[in-house]
């Protein structure tokens, strides 16, 4: 029976102290103090680069040693082993000031956008378009109206006749006169 003036508790009541949640590791579970106070960090080694082999530098040597044959050249290359300079990462000096990517755009004037002069274009816009779309439509091709003519190549150059080349007289070069003395 629930006590007098109270509710009827529906739930359970909570395990004791020694209880706990999930699985209990012996040797490795100090609780909350340990996991605030002692990460598995893994330290950082020092990495050295290798550089690649410097073929060019090696080959040009190797020429100059007098190797001619290609086992020359890979025991040159073998025991003459000559790395690429360890340059800096984005390829040399850097100058100050420099920025990489794209430039920011400007920013836009609040003025403009106060006044709703960005609307005022679009609609010049809008009104100029409209103005061009409305402008008089070419005459239909295909449709005749009775007793007219479709018009052909002959009959375009019936009205508009091509210019007429003037006519060049051209005479091989043994018949030219000369006027240079014999």
């Amino acid at each position: 029976q629930p006590e007098l003036g109270k509710p009827m508790r529906n739930c359970y009541s909570l395990p004791g102290l020694g209880f706990t949640y999930g699985m209990y590791m012996h040797k490795r579970d100090g609780g909350v103090p340990e996991a605030i106070g002692h990460w598995d960090s893994v330290k950082a080694k020092p990495h050295k680069r290798v550089m690649p082999p410097d073929f060019v530098t090696m080959g040009r040597r190797a020429v100059d040693e007098g190797c001619t044959k290609a086992r020359e050249f890979a025991l040159y290359y073998k025991y003459m082993d000559i790395r690429c300079k360890d340059k800096d990462r984005y390829g040399g000096k850097i100058p100050p000031g420099m920025t990489f990517g794209r430039p920011p755009r400007p920013p836009t004037p609040i003025f403009d956008v106060i006044q709703h002069r960005y609307k005022e274009l679009w609609m010049e816009q809008q009104r100029a378009r409209t103005v061009v779309q409305r402008s008089p439509v070419k005459k239909k091709v295909g449709i005749l109206k009775i007793g007219e003519v479709r018009e052909n190549r002959t009959s375009f150059l019936r009205a508009h006749p091509l210019p007429v080349k003037k006519e060049s007289f051209w005479h091989p070069q043994r018949f030219e006169k000369v006027w240079a003395p014999h």
